[in-house]
């Protein structure tokens, strides 16, 4: 990929720069790499949900899950059952509802995670190497900007549809 000359949009470069970043970040090969030099088995989605629920002190509801990841509550719960079947994750009661459980994360669960974050931040660090740490902050708080940005417009999209929906980004 080309960098953006001076005169483009800076808008339409940053959208270019998200959508390529986005495609090699998210190819299946690129996690099971990722993944193998962690020494994790879990596919990318899993690792998302055990990211979801450790973003969330570590015990969620279901819904709540299915919100935080825009997906809907059956793909959560048979999501959970699978990681449940390697030990990633339990299902706990709800302490406020009786009839409702909630999902934990366990021990297993936040190695796998742990080493696969890490392995991650070690790659990161050696494709940032050179950049100032104040400019690596601006650049996390534009894209953690744009990711409120998804999800409030997102929670919108499910209110008119009549689906609820995350009521924050």
């Amino acid at each position: 990929m080309q960098e953006p000359g001076r005169d483009q949009d800076p808008t339409a470069a940053l959208q270019r720069v998200l959508a390529t970043l986005s495609y090699l970040l998210t190819r299946s090969r690129a996690h099971e790499r990722q993944a193998a030099k962690a020494g994790v088995t879990a596919a990318r989605s899993d690792l998302w949900l055990l990211m979801a629920l450790e973003d969330s002190g570590g015990v969620s509801r279901v819904g709540d899950l299915a919100d935080l990841l825009m997906v809907e509550p059956p793909h959560v719960t048979r999501q959970i059952g699978q990681l449940e079947s390697q030990n990633l994750v339990e299902r706990t009661p709800d302490s406020l509802d009786r009839r409702a459980r909630q999902v934990a994360i366990t021990p297993h669960g936040k190695a796998v995670l742990q080493r696969l974050q890490h392995t991650s931040q070690a790659g990161l660090h050696e494709a940032l190497d050179g950049f100032d740490d104040a400019d690596i902050a601006t650049t996390v708080s534009v894209l953690n900007h744009l990711v409120a940005w998804a999800r409030h417009r997102h929670a919108q999209e499910e209110r008119q549809r009549g689906r609820g929906g995350m009521d924050t980004p």
